[in-house]
């Protein structure tokens, strides 16, 4: 698997999201600037929350774009078994059921799943739980994360 190619497919998708989150913004700020949604009294508020979405909304969009920013910066390195997984790292894990999940550890922002082949591959950052378990981890070494009252154990069958 590429990684060059994981990475531009993370690029699409933001880039698709930030399109959206863009026409978000526009249409809540019309809705709060338009001339019929001028407050006639205390209790008319629709101008007010469509203001309040659309400052979330150019929120959500700037994270996008500093999210998109971080991933053109990214440079993913080949797999260096002396450190361990770190960034960039391609990770097949192996759960108790022998179930696979590939991932891709990136930078913030680009928590999503992307199709490669036929395989699908979750992408995540450092900072998710799954992904700062497997930092420093090699190949045959187990993982274990909490979640929710479950402990889940996984086995690290190869990195690239």
């Amino acid at each position: 698997m590429d990684k060059f190619l994981l990475q531009q497919q993370v690029l699409e998708r933001l880039a698709e999201d930030l399109l959206q989150a863009e026409q978000a913004v526009r249409a809540a700020h019309e809705t709060a600037t338009h001339e019929e949604n001028v407050a006639e009294n205390k209790y008319d508020t629709l101008g007010l929350e469509a203001a309040y979405l659309a400052t979330g909304q150019a929120r959500r969009a700037e994270a996008i774009r500093q999210a998109m920013a971080n991933w053109r910066q990214f440079r993913p390195r080949p797999y260096d078994a002396s450190k361990g997984i770190q960034l960039g790292a391609l990770v097949c894990l192996v759960d108790s059921d022998g179930k696979q999940q590939q991932l891709f550890l990136g930078p913030n922002g680009g928590s999503m799943t992307l199709v490669s082949g036929a395989q699908f591959v979750q992408v995540i950052s450092s900072d998710a739980p799954l992904g700062r378990a497997v930092l420093g981890k090699c190949e045959g070494d187990e993982v274990s994360i909490q979640v929710a009252l479950t402990r889940r154990q996984f086995e690290v069958l190869w990195v690239h």
